[in-house]
């Protein structure tokens, strides 16, 4: 079972809130551990998942293009009508049910059910993506009332307009909004799921994962080189979450607890029935 590593400071209900890629959640064998994980976690827990390699697939075999830009999806109308099929129907009905299975209480949302994430359709720029939209608004209010009656949400992402329309959003952004807006009723501990465990130092050696990153210790690590590229946003967007008021953020990866540390991820999917998985160490990011 995961541990949280730093305890409350205060009387509000612990609430994990896990963010997992389309990597785990479209592989079966790691989806399985993913969830035996998820289930483990005591308390409140919200999961929000992606599925873009999904939408791809599914879109090929409907004969749309996928147009990318700088690693970021296109949502014209047609690619909307899929990612809503993938994202909301196959992907997240798919992680719903394995929980019920595993006597968890879910339920699939976006952003459009009981209106619980709005967000601004991006303006057009040198890019026109679509209709993908950036948060502006979560009720944690209707999700607070979820969990307080025993229901667990699974989160897609997907948002609406206020005004009928679906929209694309990122499951990274979703993840940290949701977060930030429930930490004013929650002890609110964020985890971001990756393929590596945690943040490293040499992203040669999967043993040299950086255990804690503040604020002053990430401009560090950014003067030394050690933190470049794709990390530098995921990291800025974690130290964003906990200055908004999340107590802890943790990026790990998730793990078989029988075996030492080996990545799950495209892993033999045989007997995975009897295996169960783990939330490793990772990389901790706080306030102090």
């Amino acid at each position: 079972m995961y541990q949280k590593i730093n305890p409350m400071s205060n009387n509000r209900p612990h609430l994990y809130l896990v963010k997992v890629g389309g990597k785990i959640v479209e592989d079966p064998a790691a989806l399985k551990l993913l969830l035996t994980a998820f289930s483990a976690l005591p308390g409140y827990k919200v999961l929000v998942h992606g599925g873009g390699r999904t939408a791809t697939d599914v879109a090929a075999q409907l004969g749309i293009e996928t147009k990318m830009v700088g690693g970021r999806r296109i949502t014209d109308a047609d690619m909307l009508r899929v990612v809503t099929m993938v994202y909301a129907g196959l992907v997240n009905k798919n992680v719903v049910a394995q929980l019920q299975g595993m006597g968890i209480s879910a339920i699939g949302m976006t952003g459009a059910d009981a209106d619980v994430i709005r967000a601004n359709r991006r303006p057009v720029g040198e890019v026109d993506y679509g209709f993908v939209g950036d948060v502006s608004r979560v009720d944690a209010s209707r999700l607070s009332l979820l969990l307080k009656g025993g229901i667990t949400p699974i989160l897609a992402p997907l948002t609406h307009d206020g005004a009928g329309q679906i929209l694309n959003t990122n499951a990274d952004t979703i993840a940290g909004e949701v977060a930030t807006a429930l930490a004013e009723e929650f002890d609110v501990e964020l985890l971001y799921v990756f393929e590596y465990p945690g943040v490293m130092q040499n992203p040669d050696d999967l043993t040299s994962v950086i255990p804690h990153i503040n604020r002053e210790k990430f401009d560090q690590l950014v003067k030394d080189g050690v933190v470049a590229g794709g990390m530098l946003p995921k990291l800025e967007n974690c130290l964003k979450a906990v200055e908004r008021g999340v107590h802890q953020v943790r990026i790990t990866r998730l793990e078989e607890s029988a075996a030492t540390g080996e990545n799950v991820i495209n892993s033999d999917a045989a007997e995975t029935s009897q295996r169960v998985g783990r939330f490793a160490p990772g990389t901790l990011i706080t306030l102090s």
